[in-house]
């Protein structure tokens, strides 16, 4: 940079420092340029829909567990995966007063489905639980 001398030595200076102007300048330029991108950056959210499901099919008498030969469990009626028997059997848990679980195996159902539903079921802590369609087995022993 030029720097300009005063004509005579005692005379003050008249141009005016620009350097502390330009160096305040860059500084918002840069952090306008920085803050730019964060502003117009979008957060993408996939948020639950309202389908308006009816509440599950879970009677505050009885419900009724079918295992059938295919291997499907079916709650009062309607097929199920293991983790919705699950949800609907701590929904009947916290009922007052707690329904009864019937649970009826096919006798040709598979034995390790079978064990699986009991299994859930004990982890939901159900009480109330028989067996039901007992003598379909008697022509088996």
């Amino acid at each position: 940079m030029a720097v300009s001398m005063a004509a005579a030595e005692g005379e003050p200076m008249m141009d005016i420092n620009t350097t502390p102007l330009i160096d305040v300048m860059l500084v918002l330029l840069i952090m306008f340029i920085i803050t730019i991108p964060i502003q117009t950056h979008a957060v993408k959210l996939d948020l639950p829909q309202n389908t308006n499901n009816p509440n599950p099919p879970v009677d505050p008498v009885k419900n009724k567990i079918v295992i059938t030969p295919q291997g499907a469990i079916l709650w009062n009626g309607v097929q199920v995966d293991p983790v919705t028997l699950r949800q609907y059997l701590d929904i009947s848990q916290t009922m007052s007063p707690i329904p009864e679980l019937h649970l009826q195996p096919d006798q040709n159902a598979r034995y390790e489905v079978v064990d699986e539903v009991l299994a859930v079921t004990k982890h939901a802590h159900v009480n109330n639980m028989g067996f039901v369609g007992n003598e379909a087995y008697q022509s088996v022993f």
